[in-house]
């Protein structure tokens, strides 16, 4: 059966649950999908402070949303949508766009903060976002393919910015998005491998001292870093570093009161760090509440939450948005330390439809 006789399909069937929305006064006033759109673009932007990149996240995923009103429902003002219309919305963006159920969950769960937005404007029905009703998540659910977006990635860093700025944990994460390494190399970083006036950090192979390399004499290379990263890594070794040596004398750019850190303890900060719940704003999407929910309780815990990240789903999440914003994939793979053959197989994760827009600009003007 074809995405569109579903529709048919359900639009023959009995839904009126999916109507029976409440029913409370509330006056509507008519706007267009494209303009309600581009007005909450420029409100979380300009009134809520989002980063360049969570916005575009934000204009991404409801693009399809706006563009299923106006091709395939013919909608042109935001009160007449209703709960039956987000129900083939779902099924039409699944099919559409041949999502899994991550990627299902991340663009319904946009959906439903933007129609929370709308409601405030009286632009829909009070209580409309709550038929929006993304997949939940398993614990297993796309493992292999499960990778950090942008605009979380975003909302962990503003957080820190604001409530921990220059923590480790703060640098820590900050360092793994800006620059895709494994946590073997950050942890392998001495404080004479930061190199704030060339603006990078250098990674050796130091066996001999307990920070190999994965990939040995090959892994070794010079990484940029940005002015801001620069800053906050300052702010971090003058004021927020354990000052201490490890046990071969050299200087850890990321310690503990004991010394060096252990990669566990990295991988631990990332599971911590990664929760939704350990963000200002955000709620579990299993819907679990914090007090009881024994991986909301502990550090050691943290991994045992189903919604959190792992350190390499945010090497593969740099690594892809690097890829989006037309990175050619030699430079990703140099920066990165992986070739472009392992690259394009394992860790690009942008769907068909993403691939196809980050090439769009190079072809363009040729025809």
């Amino acid at each position: 059966m074809s995405p569109h006789d579903n529709r048919n399909e359900e639009k023959r069937g009995d839904h009126s649950n999916y109507n029976d929305l409440h029913d409370h006064p509330h006056d509507l006033q008519p706007i267009d999908p494209r303009e309600a759109y581009l007005w909450y673009l420029e409100e979380i932007e300009n009134e809520h402070g989002y980063s360049e990149s969570t916005v575009q996240a934000h204009g991404y995923r409801l693009g399809h949303f706006i563009r299923w009103c106006e091709d395939e429902e013919r909608i042109d003002n935001l009160n007449d949508l209703t709960g039956r219309h987000l129900a083939r919305f779902k099924r039409w963006r699944k099919h559409d766009g041949d999502l899994n159920r991550v990627s299902l969950h991340t663009q319904l769960s946009t959906l439903k903060v933007f129609l929370k937005w709308a409601e405030k404007i009286e632009a829909v029905k009070l209580g409309l976002f709550e038929y929006v009703q993304p997949p939940k998540l398993r614990g297993n659910d796309d493992v292999r393919e499960r990778f950090i977006e942008s605009e979380f990635m975003a909302d962990i860093l503003r957080y820190h910015e604001k409530f921990a700025y220059a923590s480790r944990d703060h640098v820590v994460m900050s360092i793994l998005w800006a620059t895709g390494m494994r946590v073997g190399s950050l942890r392998s970083l001495d404080v004479q491998d930061y190199r704030p006036n060339l603006a990078r950090v250098e990674l050796h192979h130091r066996p001999e001292s307990d920070t190999p390399l994965k990939k040995k004499e090959k892994g070794e290379r010079h990484v940029a870093i940005n002015d801001h990263l620069c800053e906050l890594m300052d702010d971090y070794l003058a004021y927020n570093r354990e000052d201490v040596t490890d046990e071969y004398g050299r200087d850890p750019l990321i310690t503990t009161e004991h010394g060096r850190i252990h990669k566990g303890t990295l991988r631990s900060t990332v599971y911590k760090t990664t929760r939704p719940c350990e963000i200002a704003g955000e709620g579990c999407p299993g819907d679990e509440d914090p007090e009881t929910c024994e991986a909301a309780h502990s550090v050691s815990g943290a991994s045992k939450c189903p919604y959190n990240y792992s350190p390499h789903a945010i090497r593969k999440g740099s690594i892809t948005w690097s890829l989006k914003n037309d990175v050619p994939a030699e430079k990703v793979g140099a920066r990165m330390n992986v070739s472009t053959k392992a690259l394009e197989k394992h860790y690009d994760m942008q769907t068909k439809e993403e691939s196809m827009e980050a090439r769009r600009n190079y072809f363009d003007d040729l025809y």
